[in-house]
């Protein structure tokens, strides 16, 4: 267990100063790099939205934007996805990410959070947490901080050897993230900072708040560099951050050029000119930035997080291009060179060459050769737990994915209404294989109407987890079914659980003579064509044959909501709500010769599967940042 929480700290404001020291230091209202004046031009990029292989291919990129820093968070549940179990291989090696950057003359500013909220995920926080009931989150609470003291044990070590002062680039770490926005409770902050410290943390701490009042109050932390996030209207923002911060460099931790996406809401763009011109305002007065995103990358998988506004669940999209200035796919856009031209202006030349273009796969439009329905497929991707009543996913064990629920009612019943209590966040619901209807958690008070025949019937509901909420005050939020299922008031027991996290779909059997039906026993259709089976959750396979990879972009024209595999990798979800119509496919996902393509689509399908050059990330509505 950790020790007694402390006291907030009463130290004087005051910062740290240092006019010597290696790395990255702070001297009166400016930064100083081994001893010398220094700004901080960066740029912002997570190892974990991108392919390893394309790790020096971004970093490259941004370096020719001008930028002399990149930063990215730590994703705590990429790390933990089980209490105990640590990965730190392959995409997860974030300590060979750094050291790439600082191949390239970079230095790196990291972000460990244990919160990062980034539109990932639960905001970095492993689900796991949620599976006890008594743990609350972002606080001095003994339960919380003995995770996350685990969790900094394994952690600090990997990056306190990367750290400046060591030779290391790792200039600057911040004490948790936008605390402002959720709490303001300081002891839990400075808890968090002693911990930084006395695992070897020796670099620069900062912490990171919107340009309010409000935020940078509860976010502050006596003695530790304050730094502002913000979109727009740059003189009033860093007039705020001075106010509560009247000595020290001006520190914009993100500058937020673009915005992400929800699923059924426009797409969001910036005129590119617009944004190089506030970017010239902020450098035009000193400050130092972090432009938020460099470049964006992709929410693979089940991981895009999720906004709640109080009465509206709003899960992200799988892209997280952001509108940056290098794409998702690595696009030099327009907003690049206005970047580059203002960087230069304040910077110096850029001595980097641009990085050409990367090669894209030739259109062509495929067919699914087999397919294979989700119910007659249960006991080879899922073990059951027979329970009295439904329980949500992290009370199994499970954190992302869909879970399936399995009930027998009892008949006859003439009418009943069918609802569910604790919903997250969406149920496709059936009655003896036939689907009723979808609910979802917006609508706690919608309820579906059935009858029951005199020999009952099976009742069964798919949920799926769209992303937990990664941002603000809700961030318990527990996936599945928490509360219970009623018919009118009567709360139905005896269940038969299934958790889907689908991380392998190598069970699947997609070599029978014909689709499974509803109960799994094969049918004499062929699976020759896409719509072999067109209605209801099914697994499409589909194969395409390549010379060479290279990227692509895949769309599902006339399919619902689903998840795609490529090659056995969780690229993402697809929803027709849109508005992104295409998932990017990077070349380190394709191989030379054959390639298999696993679509699950939930409702109904296309009849093809499109593979093109180009993305397609929706209609754009013009709308720029917040404006705070």
């Amino acid at each position: 267990m950790p020790t007694t929480p402390p006291t907030p700290p009463q130290s004087s404001p005051s910062l740290p100063v240092s006019d010597g020291a290696p790395g990255l230091t702070v001297v009166g209202d400016s930064f100083l790099r081994d001893g010398r004046p220094h700004r901080i031009v960066s740029a912002a990029i997570h190892y974990f939205r991108i392919r390893p292989e394309l790790w020096l291919d971004r970093l490259l990129r941004l370096r020719a934007m001008g930028v002399n820093t990149v930063e990215t968070y730590i994703a705590w549940n990429v790390h933990e996805p089980e209490p105990g179990r640590f990965d730190f291989d392959g995409p997860q090696d974030v300590a060979a990410f750094i050291t790439t950057a600082a191949g390239l003359g970079l230095d790196v500013i990291v972000r460990p959070g244990p919160f990062i909220c980034a539109e990932w995920e639960f905001g970095g926080l492993p689900g796991w947490l949620l599976a006890d009931p008594l743990l609350r989150l972002r606080r001095n609470e003994p339960r919380y901080l003995a995770a996350v003291d685990a969790w900094f044990d394994i952690l600090l070590p990997v990056l306190t050897p990367l750290q400046a002062g060591r030779g290391g680039p790792v200039v600057a770490i911040q004490v948790e993230n936008e605390y402002g926005s959720f709490a303001n409770e300081t002891a839990h902050l400075d808890y968090l900072r002693q911990g930084l410290l006395r695992r070897g943390v020796d670099c620069l701490l900062f912490t990171a708040d919107g340009a309010a009042d409000g935020f940078q109050l509860g976010g502050g932390l006596p003695g530790v560099l304050a730094s502002a996030t913000f979109g727009s209207r740059p003189e009033a923002a860093l007039a705020t951050l001075r106010r509560h911060q009247p000595e020290g460099p001006l520190f914009v931790s993100e500058y937020w050029h673009g915005w992400f996406d929800h699923w059924g809401e426009a797409h969001h763009v910036r005129d590119p000119e617009e944004a190089a011109q506030v970017l010239d305002a902020l450098l035009a007065a000193g400050a130092s930035v972090n432009i938020y995103m460099g470049h964006g990358g992709t929410n693979f998988g089940w991981h895009n997080g999720a906004n709640h506004t109080g009465t509206a669940y709003q899960p992200t999209v799988t892209s997280y291009d952001y509108g940056a200035p290098v794409g998702e796919a690595g696009e030099l856009t327009e907003k690049f060179h206005r970047f580059r031209e203002v960087i230069a202006r304040h910077q110096g030349p850029n001595p980097h060459p641009l990085p050409p273009p990367h090669p894209r796969l030739t259109p062509r439009r495929l067919r699914a050769e087999a397919a294979v329905p989700l119910r007659g497929s249960l006991d080879l991707l899922a073990k059951a737990h027979h329970l009295p009543q439904p329980e949500p996913m992290e009370a199994l064990g499970q954190s992302l994915g869909l879970i399936h629920y399995r009930t027998r009612l009892r008949g006859p019943l003439r009418q009943a209404e069918l609802s569910v209590d604790g919903l997250a966040d969406r149920a496709q619901v059936f009655l003896d294989g036939v689907e009723l209807g979808v609910l979802e958690r917006d609508h706690p008070d919608q309820g579906l109407t059935l009858a029951v025949p005199a020999a009952g019937a099976e009742l069964e509901l798919l949920v799926e987890n769209q992303g937990r909420i990664n941002y603000g005050p809700l961030l318990t939020d527990r996936k599945g079914i928490s509360g219970g299922v009623r018919l009118d008031n009567q709360y139905q027991f005896g269940w038969e659980i299934r958790p889907l996290p689908l991380s392998d779909l190598t069970p699947l059997d997609f070599s029978r003579d014909g689709p499974a039906d509803a109960d799994g026993a094969s049918t004499s259709a062929s699976t020759s064509a896409s719509a072999a089976v067109s209605v209801g959750p099914t697994f499409h396979r589909f194969t395409v044959t390549l010379d060479r990879p290279a990227d692509g972009f895949l769309a599902l024209p006339g399919w619902t909501k689903g998840m795609l595999w490529l090659n056995g990798f969780a690229l993402g979800r697809y929803w027709d709500r849109g508005p992104q119509q295409t998932l990017y496919a990077p070349a380190p996902l394709w191989r030379t010769g054959s390639n298999e393509i696993i679509v699950l689509e939930l409702h109904r399908a296309g009849d093809e599967l499109e593979l093109t050059d180009t993305p397609r990330l929706g209609v754009a509505d013009g709308t720029a940042v917040p404006q705070w």
